[in-house]
């Protein structure tokens, strides 16, 4: 039986992960709407249980030293969020892992083929696919690195 919260937490890491690389090195309000999606509060203005989760794992992910942040908007975004050197150097660093094409099937230039061997890369690619154990094994793999 699969832990579907655990699914949904990987998943999260990944979105919010590729988000701060796209914007690195500029600080940006990341918003919980732009990883899980559009969440309408109840009649007491709560969030539901999937957007708390989303913002948790993005509070959860600074609380190791992957991205920081300056402040919370209420629980809807992380205010001048931005990825730490280390969730910087780990995205743009040589995989260990490998999800894409096999260099000898492939008449790509070098460089190309280097770049789709980074983390983040390869990241991209198992979101691209669907597929939540791809996800869940290279997003696993990532936040085991030291």
């Amino acid at each position: 039986m699969s832990d579907l919260h655990i699914d949904d937490f990987y998943k999260d890491a990944a979105l919010i992960l590729i988000r701060l690389y796209h914007a690195f090195p500029r600080k940006v309000i990341l918003y919980v709407d732009d990883v899980y999606g559009p969440d309408t509060p109840d009649d007491f203005g709560l969030h539901s249980d999937r957007h708390m989760a989303c913002f948790s794992a993005m509070i959860w992910l600074a609380e190791q030293g992957y991205i920081q942040y300056d402040t919370t908007i209420r629980q809807e975004a992380l205010d001048q969020a931005v990825l730490t050197e280390r969730g910087f150097l780990l995205l743009s660093s040589r995989s260990e892992m490998f999800f894409g094409v096999e260099e000898e099937d492939t008449d790509l230039p070098p460089s190309v083929m280097e770049a789709s061997r980074t983390n983040i890369a390869q990241l991209r690619l198992v979101l691209k696919e669907s597929s939540s154990i791809m996800v869940k094994q290279c997003v696993h793999t990532l936040l085991s690195t030291k």
